[in-house]
Formats: C-alpha cells, sequence, structure tokens
C-alpha cells in the first residue's frame, strides 16, 4: 500500500456519507437518509475508497459491511466531525453572550408536559435567546439532528432511537416518565390508593398503536401482571385518550408527561408494586456539549425534568 497524503481526504462529505451508511447498514437506507440516490451514494463510497487507497466496504453475502480499516477510519472521522461541531460553537458564542436561535425536538407528551417550562425559566434567564419546538420522532428527528436543523434531540429509549453509546451524539439522561392507571371516576378501584394491575384483567384496555414505546410498556406490565390486555382501541393521542376512559369506555396507563389538564370524571392512581415506567433522554451532536448555549438549555432540561 503506498503512503497515504497529508491531504488524503479533502472532502468531508463522503466521510458523511460512509459514517451514515454504518447506522443504516445498506445503500439504500443511506440513500433515503441523505436524500440520494443509491447510485450516488456508491459512487461517494468509491470515491471516498479511491482517495484513500484500500477498500472500506466489502460483500458479505447479499450484504454489504465496513472493512476493518473503515471501521477505523470512521473511528477517527467521529472525532473530527466532534471537533468541528465544537469549533462552530465556541465561534458562534466567542462574545459569551447566550443569543441566537436554538431549536428543539420533541415528542408530543414532552412538549405539553416539559418544554413550556424550560420555554418560560429559558426565555427568563435569556431574553435574547429564541427557542423554537417542533414536533418529531425518532428517526427521523435524529436525521434532522444529524443536519442541524434541529440543536436537541429530546426522546425515549425505545427502537429508533440511537444507541446509548453511539458516537455521533452527546446523551443526557433525563430520567424515569413513570406511567399511572387512568380509570373512569366510577370504576369500583378508583378510591384504591393503588391499583393492583391483576384487578383489571377483564376491563378493556385504550393503547398506542402496536409497535408504539407505551403499548409495548402496557403490554409487558400487564404480562409481568399475568394477563394479556383487552385492547379496545389504539389510540397515540392522550387528550383522546384521556377523554375515552373518563367516558367509561376502557381504562389505560398514562405517563405522566401526558397528565396536563386531565377531564372530569377521570382518576389517576399509580401502580401497585413496580411502576411500569419509559426513559427519557437528551441529545446533541457530539462535540456540541462544550457550547454554553447549550449546556445551559441541557442544565434547564435536567431541572425540568427532575
Amino acid at each position: 500500500m503506498e503512503p497515504l497524503r497529508p491531504d488524503f481526504i479533502d472532502d468531508l462529505r463522503r466521510l458523511r456519507v460512509l459514517r451514515e451508511f454504518r447506522e443504516r447498514g445498506t445503500v439504500t437506507a443511506t440513500a433515503a437518509a441523505l436524500h440520494l440516490t443509491p447510485s450516488a451514494v456508491s459512487q461517494q463510497l468509491a470515491g471516498l475508497a479511491h482517495d484513500v487507497g484500500f477498500p472500506l466496504t466489502r460483500r458479505d453475502g447479499r450484504r454489504i459491511v465496513l472493512t476493518a480499516r473503515g471501521q477505523t477510519l470512521l473511528a477517527h472521522a467521529d472525532a473530527v466531525f466532534a471537533r468541528l461541531e465544537q469549533a462552530r460553537h465556541d465561534l458562534q458564542t466567542f462574545d459569551e453572550t447566550l443569543r441566537g436561535e436554538l431549536t428543539i425536538g420533541a415528542f408530543s407528551s414532552a412538549l405539553a408536559g416539559l418544554l413550556p417550562g424550560v420555554l418560560a425559566s429559558l426565555r427568563a434567564d435569556f431574553p435574547q435567546l429564541q427557542v423554537s419546538l417542533r414536533q418529531l420522532e425518532p428517526p427521523g428527528l435524529f436525521d434532522l439532528l444529524d443536519t442541524g436543523r434541529v440543536d436537541i434531540a429530546l426522546a425515549v429509549s425505545f427502537d429508533g432511537s440511537p444507541a446509548t453509546r453511539d458516537p455521533r451524539y452527546h446523551r443526557v439522561e433525563l430520567g424515569a416518565d413513570v406511567l399511572d392507571v387512568a380509570l373512569p371516576a366510577g370504576h369500583p378501584l378508583a378510591a384504591e390508593a393503588a391499583i393492583d394491575l391483576r384487578a383489571l384483567d377483564d376491563d378493556l384496555w385504550i393503547t398506542g398503536t402496536p409497535e408504539g414505546c407505551c403499548a409495548v410498556i402496557t403490554s409487558t406490565a400487564c404480562a409481568a401482571a399475568g394477563f394479556a390486555p383487552r385492547v379496545a382501541h389504539r389510540v397515540d393521542d392522550w387528550l383522546a385518550v384521556t377523554q375515552l376512559v373518563a367516558q367509561g369506555h376502557a381504562v389505560a396507563l398514562v405517563p405522566r408527561l401526558a397528565q396536563r389538564d386531565l377531564p372530569a370524571g377521570l382518576t389517576i392512581r399509580p401502580v401497585l408494586g413496580a411502576s411500569p415506567q419509559r426513559h427519557l433522554f437528551a441529545a446533541i451532536r457530539e462535540g456540541a456539549q462544550n457550547s454554553p448555549l447549550l449546556a445551559t438549555a441541557l442544565t434547564h432540561l435536567r431541572r425540568a425534568a427532575t
């Protein structure tokens, strides 16, 4: 192998394509994430391999996978992109004034139950800072974080979210969001201080879509109590869920972030024993954690979450 030139990589866009390929696993998925054609992705990968002088991918049966050298190059690429992100924020906040724009992407119940207070505290402390919110779910949320259209991603640890040690992101754990039992006020168990889920095995239930986080949590909690819930309704909108429960159509597990402005006729009780819960986290691009702006915003998020 020829010695590599000092400028053996002069186009970071190709490195970004290789990095995305590592996360997506296929050329087709990489192309979709980057809004390119599969042939364009293949050309970028081939061009990068030509520049560095060795194969970055290889065939493994019907799949294309990274070579060992490709993986090594990406480990360095992660550090490069982190330093570039750090440089970007250092230059943006050179005068140490917290101003400008900040975009936070989050799921619906965080927008209702967590972020209004965060916006109020940021506005009070930093009146020159403009914060905008976007309702987004993984994986699309992290696609926008990667491209810089979102500065902070607020999500639940579940399918579609990046792995805990994903080198692209600096991750901040925000703790657990507990799910409680929502009952009609006239339910026989509404007077109980805490609800044994086994007592609800004959009730009709409301859950979200089958692949969703809260639907999986509900199924798991009921299975631990020894039964499968009789699902009558699959609804992902928490306002609709609480209205349906209040009108006596079913029972449900509702996260505390979604327990705002509850309708009359609804009773909320904790689960007896181990509480079902989902785990929240915030993510920013690796290298941005030293930004005074983002560090301050994450501090406000942690404070609100606790």
